[in-house]
């Protein structure tokens, strides 16, 4: 065996013999990949607290109040005719929205006029917002054909004839990639990512400031160090394929879309996540540090990266400072679409660029970094290994 594959099996070695980087590498990666998409197995926010303002007590009323108690999104917690004490329940968090349904409705919708239903739900939570809004519209849209066809059959129609004119032109929604439009299948394969990229890099920052503590030891030549860089990068793929080939099939994710894709653009995506580990831990050389730095950066890059908030909408400087600085951002565009999408490898021509590049400048600044040490550790000398 070669001393660059030696120092390859001292780096595995190594790493298993750190309590702390082998929680890192290995444990904590297993730990996220059940614990962070476990919330959203359900998919989709149903049964959402609402209350009905009825001040009509009609027919009409109860028949939506009926429609409402049906509806697989909303759960009827509050029935009144006064408005104040469902803004005050709104207020209080009791419920998440209502909806006002003003006197003389039935009259007015017998006479053919057309009536302004107010619905008011909280804003601030934008998910429970949307499903108030889309229940009360979906219980409102019902009961309101309901009246339409029975007007057009009152003159005359057939029932199918109703139904036609009520709606001549029809339209099938069909959502691709996440067919249950659900919150889960849209941000686990993209957190799952970040997730990698966060690990690796505080494990591998955490062992290389480590070994640098100690100003004793003779630098060692960057053959070996590019060894390192290789087993630390093998740990960040065998991280992402336990999500991609394991995890996602588990929780019903959109998966294997392109896995040879996939597999080509974990190259550059680990290299580049170990490379700016050795740099950085080669900058600090202090094991803590590494760890303290880091943890705070994890949610700047999730919105940096474009999956909970529009790559467009950001600002142009923060646009290209993560497409040039964190691997995550280009990864989670390519990966989503190789393996939820099933794009060809062409697809993410610009994201495997941007990965290449970002492992080549984080191979040199890693280079730089353990040159510039006056007194850098010695990496042939893992214990038992020879130099």
């Amino acid at each position: 065996m070669s001393g660059w594959l030696r120092e390859v099996v001292g780096t595995w070695r190594a790493v298993l013999r750190d309590p702390g980087v082998l929680l890192m590498l290995l444990i904590a990666p297993l730990i996220y990949s059940f614990f962070y998409p476990w919330p959203y197995t359900t998919e989709q926010l149903q049964r959402v607290p609402v209350a009905i303002v009825d001040q009509d007590h009609s027919a009409l009323s109860r028949q939506i109040q009926r429609f409402a108690q049906a509806s697989p999104r909303l759960e009827l917690a509050l029935l009144t005719a006064d408005e104040g004490q469902a803004r005050a329940a709104l207020a209080a968090g009791e419920i998440q929205g209502y909806v006002l349904l003003p006197a003389g409705l039935k009259r007015e919708a017998g006479r053919g006029r057309g009536q302004v239903v107010p619905v008011l739900a909280d804003g601030a939570y934008f998910l429970a917002n949307k499903i108030v809004l889309l229940g009360f519209v979906e219980v409102l849209g019902t009961v309101s054909a309901g009246i339409e066809l029975r007007q057009l059959q009152a003159q005359g129609q057939s029932p199918l004839q109703a139904a036609a004119s009520r709606s001549p032109l029809n339209v099938e929604l069909a959502a691709l990639y996440n067919p249950h439009e659900g919150y889960g299948s849209a941000v686990v394969p993209a957190v799952a990512v970040l997730i990698v990229q966060q690990l690796l890099l505080i494990g591998v920052a955490m062992w290389v400031g480590q070994r640098l503590e100690d100003r004793a030891r003779p630098a060692d030549g960057l053959a070996l160090w590019s060894a390192r860089t290789a087993a630390f990068a093998s740990f960040g793929g065998l991280s992402a394929a336990w999500f991609f080939v394991l995890i996602f099939p588990f929780f019903g994710y959109a998966h294997g879309g392109n896995p040879a894709g996939a597999a080509l653009l974990l190259l550059p995506f680990c290299w580049a996540i170990a490379a700016a580990g050795v740099a950085l831990g080669a900058l600090l050389a202090e094991r803590e540090r590494a760890m303290q730095l880091l943890l705070c950066s994890s949610l700047p890059m999730a919105f940096l990266a474009g999956f909970s908030w529009p790559r467009e909408a950001l600002p142009a400087p923060l646009w290209w400072l993560g497409e040039l600085l964190i691997p995550a951002v280009p990864g989670i565009q390519g990966f989503v679409r190789l393996n939820q999408m099933g794009a060809p490898l062409p697809a993410v021509g610009p994201q495997l660029l941007a990965l290449c590049c970002q492992a080549l400048g984080y191979s040199l600044l890693a280079a730089w970094a353990l040159r510039r040490r006056p007194a850098a550790i010695s990496s042939a000398a893992l214990p038992g290994l020879p130099g």
